[in-house]
């Protein structure tokens, strides 16, 4: 979706599905670079869905229209290129690989019912895509890898078949080898369900060279899908040596798949169409339909009468918001899918969204009406005249819908909890430009937000600053270029850590307030006696008067002005914290004495205090969790040691990772998130939540 570079909207009507079982919905994951974008240009041009593949650095592909997409050429953002191959759709939701973009990534994987891993042949895997694939393992999501670029300088199949199994772990088997010329170019793929080898759109039959190799992997890929289909009957027929025909192999591979244990390895090169086709059949044939999804469960708006839906067209309409983008012709563009029912045109909507509230997205119900509805191809819109269950459809100018909203029928409200985000943690302090820029910006930060569940909006009631939470500077790149598009010329600013200060040392404070200008004067005296409390205690106020030397209706006036100053703090924007301030003293005159004396006269009487005893200033510090991997164990200890962080603990797990505890000032962390990927090579994640507040070193203060 995003901001169309050279989109449109409308024209004829083009078909749409009417049986979930003539769908696949399928995710394009993978590290940055792998080739994702590039595959789905070459499978749209293959279909003929497009006249000629577009190219990522030449900025003309479908799926990478946004100007950041163009101008970093990589993926931001998700978007959906549908593809019809024979008599099924095949929806491709093409996802970024990198890091600062994985909440596209999670919304993709939400959309889809199966994944195509796509790992380049002269690359490694990244730690994110490792974790991405146990996320499916732990859904049962089905999941094949594409072993691509085999163009390039370096590219090895064995190896890179080696490395994802590696990674991956069990059930990583090629159903495809590819096929090279004396020369070493790939010029085909060997397929061991049939035997054969496919070149330039041909197939021929394998010769005696192949034979030995084919035998092998074939024998190897049967019992993995006797295994995981459990298929007993083809287990005897393959024990008894009978030789199994493609479409019984084929059958017991899509259910192998559909169980999520068997996942398929093919060879492909994008560029030269070497592949491709092979793609498109197996994801028609060995994906599963959206009807042997199980669906997540809906609720009623309220997070009550949990229900089990299916995804029928005759059933109650359910879909959810997984993508959100703003267009400059069209407006809000929504990107939904229909988990049950049909959704048409013309019909009006119930628009749930709840559980984001923290992250600026308030809890809202609406009903909307369905103007018109679109099959997207990239920024293009098309319309279509209705989206059954398992496919997916974009609604434009439906105002309240955010990303991950559930829309359902107005008389039968639904709800879906929103899919887990990771917290962002790098913080963007903005501010408007100009005061012109004020509204502009509030108006995009809106939109922003609306489309982005992994962005957090923070308006600080100490710091009084305006903080973007992003996931990284990719990202946060992205949220400024996307503000400037819509008008607002925003300015980034270093961002405040809440300080506070307490007293030093126990003390005493004389407050006098005596003003006479004619009329009545102003006339109040107050003593305090004021003591340091141990962390987290609050502030205290007790009165220990004597003799009415403070009349009783003034006491209150008293702390009122105390507290008041406690707030504001004697250093502005450092609130005192940690104190019992205890009135012993004052004096009162009967006609000029009122409450707003009383109150000068407290704020002054801590002021003297607090210039008797001397302030310690405080800074917050967090308690963050890293993990890790070992190699990198030594690298982010001592990072961490440079930035005044006390290591409270080392938890070791499974498979070489390790998890680090620290306590670490706030003002160290303000770039953590940038520093700790660059020390692990990007496979560190943490997470931070505060801890206390600590003295902050003499040194830093004269810094400051």
């Amino acid at each position: 979706m995003g901001t169309k570079q050279s989109g449109t909207v409308g024209g004829p009507v083009v078909p749409a599905p009417s049986d979930p079982a003539k769908i696949r919905n399928v995710v394009l994951v993978g590290p940055s670079a792998a080739g994702k974008t590039t595959l789905a240009e070459a499978m749209l041009a293959a279909t003929a869905t497009i006249p000629r593949s577009g190219a990522v650095i030449e900025g003309t592909t479908v799926c990478d229209h946004e100007p950041a997409s163009i101008e970093q050429q990589r993926s931001i953002g998700l978007a959906v290129a549908p593809i019809q191959h024979g008599d099924i759709k095949i929806n491709l939701i093409d996802t970024p690989g990198y890091a600062d973009f994985v909440g596209e990534l999670r919304a993709g994987l939400r959309a889809a019912d199966a994944a195509l891993f796509v790992i380049a042949a002269a690359e490694g895997i990244d730690p994110a895509t490792r974790a991405i694939w146990q996320e499916c393992a732990a859904v049962g999501m089905p999941r094949a890898v594409l072993i691509a670029r085999l163009d390039q300088p370096r590219a090895d199949f064995d190896t890179a078949l080696l490395t994802c199994q590696d990674a991956f772990g069990g059930g990583v088997l090629p159903l495809y080898l590819p096929h090279r010329e004396a020369g070493g170019e790939v010029t085909g793929l060997v397929g061991l369900v049939t035997e054969s080898v496919y070149e330039s759109g041909e197939q021929r039959a394998a010769d005696e060279a192949l034979r030995a190799q084919i035998d092998q992997q074939r024998g190897e890929l049967i019992e993995a899908i006797i295994a995981e289909s459990e298929d007993e009957s083809l287990m005897d027929r393959y024990l008894n040596g009978e030789r199994i025909d493609e479409d019984t192999l084929i059958s017991d591979l899509e259910t192998a798949v559909a169980k999520g244990g068997l996942h398929p390895v093919l060879p492909v090169c994008a560029v030269a169409g070497i592949g491709v086709p092979e793609v498109l059949d197996g994801i028609a044939r060995g994906f599963p339909s959206p009807l042997e999804h199980a669906l997540p469960e809906f609720t009623d708006p309220h997070g009550n009468n949990p229900r089990e839906l299916t995804p029928d067209p005759e059933g109650p309409l359910a879909a959810e918001v997984v993508h959100t983008s703003v267009d400059s012709y069209v407006g809000r563009v929504s990107l939904a899918r229909v988990f049950s029912g049909t959704m048409r045109p013309e019909r009006p909507v119930h628009v749930s969204g709840h559980g984001m509230a923290e992250r600026g997205h308030p809890d809202h119900d609406e009903d909307e009406r369905v103007a018109h509805l679109y099959s997207p191809l990239g920024a293009n819109l098309r319309e279509v005249s209705h989206c059954v269950a398992g496919d997916l459809c974009a609604l434009t100018k439906i105002g309240s819908a955010e990303t991950g909203d559930t829309l359902s029928d107005p008389s039968d409200p639904l709800l879906l909890t929103p899919w887990p985000m990771p917290e962002p943690l790098l913080p963007i302090a903005v501010t408007a430009h100009t005061r012109s820029d004020e509204d502009a910006l509030a108006r995009n930060l809106n939109r922003l937000i609306a489309a982005d569940p992994s962005l957090r909006l923070e308006r600080d009631s100490e710091t009084h600053q305006l903080v973007l939470w992003c996931m990284g500077e990719a990202h946060a790149d992205v949220v400024l270029q996307r503000l400037r598009e819509g008008g607002a010329e925003v300015d980034t600013v270093p961002v405040k850590v809440p300080l506070r200060q307490t007293f030093a040392q126990p003390a005493k404070g004389h407050g006098r307030h005596v003003k006479q200008s004619g009329g009545h004067g102003q006339y109040a005296v107050c003593d305090i006696e004021v003591e340091p409390l141990p962390r987290g205690s609050g502030v205290e106020f007790v009165e220990r008067v004597v003799g009415g030397a403070v009349p009783r209706q003034f006491i209150p006036s008293v702390e009122k002005g105390v507290r008041a100053q406690v707030e504001k703090g004697i250093n502005e924007g450092a609130p005192l914290v940690d104190l019992r301030i205890t009135l012993v003293d004052g004096k009162a005159h009967s006609v000029d004495s009122s409450d707003a004396a009383f109150q000068a006269a407290g704020s002054l009487a801590l002021k003297a205090a607090a210039e008797q005893a001397g302030l310690i200033t405080l800074e917050p510090v967090d308690e963050v969790a890293v993990h890790i991997p070992d190699e990198h164990l030594g690298a982010v200890l001592g990072d961490l040691s440079s930035r005044r962080g006390k290591v409270v603990g080392t938890e070791p797990e499974d498979g070489g990772w390790t998890v680090v505890r620290a306590h670490v000032p706030a003002s160290e962390l303000v770039r953590y998130t940038v520093n700790v990927r660059s020390l692990t090579s990007g496979s560190a994640t943490y997470t931070r939540h505060f801890e206390n507040y600590e003295p902050m070193p003499e040194h830093l203060l004269t810094r400051k």
